[in-house]
């Protein structure tokens, strides 16, 4: 008998049962009624023994059917049983075998539902439940394998997208970007990761195509036999696996926070670069990816594609943000601020994929736990930030810079905050409504030569919050490079050292996108800074030498008059001699800032000597002219070059 005439005779047989009962209820109840003639309760008696040989034929029936049931177990556990010895899989041997297997374990389903339906008098019964129930196990731990082998041998290879990845050699220059500040090398060119923050979603497909529909028809298969918790827990290791596997080839290793947190910064700096890679790749796309291959598998099942899904991603996910975490309670020191920020932008930036991602209830406590763990993140860039001003203010020299350039800190200092200039938008998020702490450790931007008064209240009412901070970056590097100066003995060199060091600084902001931040008025401020300790450096270092040289009118005639002006010039050649000697040690290296202070110096000094000679040669006499103006002037193009020379030596050239 087919399994479909098998269901239909069987409902027939069913309905005449009952019907027969309920005849045979009503001819009892008018039986009990003594009222009735004698015709009626003939009548009556004839009934209820029609009903009893109905009855009797319906027990043989009942009989036959059971036997129907019996044999059509026999033929679905032939089946069965006839895959249990084969080490092969069902869904290798083609889409026929597949159509039979499964027709026979979804009769073993509904032969064991109709003997659990049925009232079981009959130790007989009982035994063919029993045996229904095992044919039935066996079909669903076969299917289990089943379902596992088609999750894992049709699984697709996951590429991502190569702009996620910077390759080694950008690796390279950027270690060399940030530097401690008694680093003599400092890598002003710096790249940052390539992130695509507007990345559209996308979905890839992790198992083939062509198999989602057998994947849906075994899990309905296995939740309609009530072996549901076998099919997720199948699923959930299979994928598990698959997303594991995956943050391997993302280079991100199981690490506990104590391994984090012993960790040298190079090693660790390398970690977060990578680590803020596969975040970007692990949620969008593949999380994205993963869910969608759960819903289709699970989309009739209710919830279970969720718990599928939040299941097999839990552990992946806790890895990731376990790292961000140990990061997160890590040392504050300056240089990890940008790779602290990296990690908070590629949190934030994928919020709402994670909101979205696991929006259900049993998806609460990874969206609790990322949401956690970013808010600890900035919590980590605000004190980082004041911990980095901290360093700046507490750099102490105990000698003087040699050769009054740019000192290292100013260096550190204004490459760091060009860098961080490319965090605007997030730093004036999380600087926002801060401002109150950091104001206090705003220092007064004053400057050493004039005193003036801090430019920062001027601006606090329209500067942003990065830019109040980023002011209060330069205002503590001012202040600390003016204590610097002081080790200088020779106030011309303080004053030298003071201009290379703002020249520098509004330099870096004038010719970059610090620009936008700090605005014009701070660039116009600092110009004039540096432009007025360059005019102190001219009075301190030529003055006393050019008064040497000024006009007279007393030395016109004498014999006396003769010898002190001939003093005079062997007194301004000694003191050149001496400045020459001193200031070619010095160091200008930006070439502009160097030919602007040659030409300034040049124009004073050798108008002065022009005047004094072309007045005074005949008095002095020809012979006691050491240089011409054109060698002099010669002689100035060599200062602030960074190498001494000497005028007596023959080799200075």
């Amino acid at each position: 008998m087919a399994m479909g005439d098998y269901e239909s005779t069987a409902t027939s047989l069913e309905g005449e049962e009952n019907l027969i009962a309920a005849a045979e209820h009503i001819v009892k109840a008018l039986g009990s009624n003594k009222n009735f003639t004698k015709d009626v309760k003939k009548i009556l008696a004839d009934l209820g023994s029609q009903l009893s040989t109905m009855a009797t034929i319906e027990d043989n029936m009942v009989e036959g059917k059971k036997s129907g049931i019996e044999e059509q177990l026999s033929v679905v556990e032939v089946k069965i049983m006839s895959w249990e010895s084969d080490d092969s899989m069902i869904w290798d041997s083609g889409p026929d075998e597949v159509a039979e297997y499964l027709n026979a374990v979804d009769g073993a389903r509904k032969l064991t539902e109709r003997l659990e339906n049925q009232c079981l008098s009959s130790q007989e019964e009982k035994d063919l439940l029993c045996r229904a129930h095992d044919v039935l196990q066996m079909a669903m731990q076969r299917l289990e394998d089943e379902f596992k082998h088609v999750l894992v041998h049709h699984r697709q290879p996951f590429e991502p997208e190569p702009i996620s990845f910077r390759s080694s050699e950008d690796d390279a220059v950027e270690e060399g970007s940030i530097v401690s500040f008694g680093d003599e090398s400092v890598e002003e060119s710096t790249l940052r990761d390539s992130i695509s923050r507007n990345s559209e979603e996308f979905i890839v497909d992790l198992v083939h195509p062509d198999v989602i529909s057998d994947l849906k028809c075994i899990a309905n298969l296995m939740f309609s036999s009530n072996y549901d918790h076998e099919c997720r827990q199948a699923y959930i290791l299979v994928r598990k696996d698959a997303l594991d596997e995956c943050l391997f080839n993302l280079e991100i290793e199981k690490l506990s926070i104590e391994d984090v947190l012993k960790m040298e910064w190079g090693t660790l700096n390398s970690k977060i670069k990578r680590w803020v890679r596969a975040m970007k790749v692990f949620v969008r796309p593949y999380l994205v990816s993963e869910k969608w291959l759960c819903d289709q598998t699970f989309a009739e099942l209710g919830s279970s594609n969720l718990v599928c899904f939040v299941e097999a991603a839990k552990a992946p996910m806790l890895q990731l943000l376990n790292f961000a975490e140990a990061i997160s309670i890590g040392s504050h020191q300056p240089e990890r601020l940008v790779r602290i920020l990296d990690m908070y932008e590629v949190l934030a930036d994928l919020l709402l994929d994670i909101n979205a991602l696991f929006s259900d209830e049993v998806g609460s406590s990874i969206r609790i736990e990322y949401q956690e763990v970013l808010k600890r993140l900035a919590d980590t860039v605000r004190v980082t930030f004041l911990e980095f001003e901290n360093a700046i203010a507490t750099n102490a020299s105990i000698s003087p810079f040699a050769g009054g350039g740019v000192h290292h800190l100013t260096k550190y200092v204004m490459n760091y905050i060009r860098l961080l200039a490319d965090y605007n938008e997030t730093l004036n998020l999380l600087l926002k409504n801060h401002d109150g702490a950091a104001a206090t450790s705003l220092s007064p931007d004053m400057s050493p030569a004039t005193g003036e008064e801090s430019i920062t209240k001027d601006f606090s009412d329209s500067c942003s919050p990065m830019a109040l901070h980023l002011q209060s970056l330069t205002s503590v590097l001012e202040a600390n490079l003016d204590e610097k100066s002081k080790l200088y003995r020779d106030a011309s060199l303080q004053h030298f050292f003071l201009m290379n060091n703002i020249y520098y600084m509004a330099q870096k902001v004038k010719n970059s996108e610090l620009r936008l931040i700090f605005e014009d008025k701070w660039i116009r401020k600092h110009n004039w800074k540096f432009q007025q300790h360059a005019m102190s450096y001219e009075r301190a270092t030529w003055s006393s030498i050019l008064s040497l040289l000024k006009d007279d009118s007393n030395s016109s005639s004498g014999s006396t008059s003769r010898t002190v002006l001939r003093e005079r010039l062997r007194s301004f050649y000694v003191a050149f001699d001496e400045v020459y000697k001193t200031q070619t040690a010095w160091i200008i290296t930006d070439v502009q800032l160097r030919e602007d202070l040659r030409i300034s110096t040049s124009l004073k000094v050798i108008q002065a000597y022009r005047t004094f000679v072309g007045r005074q040669m005949q008095h002095i006499g020809e012979k006691h002219i050491r240089y011409n103006a054109e060698e002099l002037q010669d002689y100035l193009l060599d200062l602030f070059e960074g190498s001494q020379k000497s005028l007596h030596n023959p080799n200075r050239r």
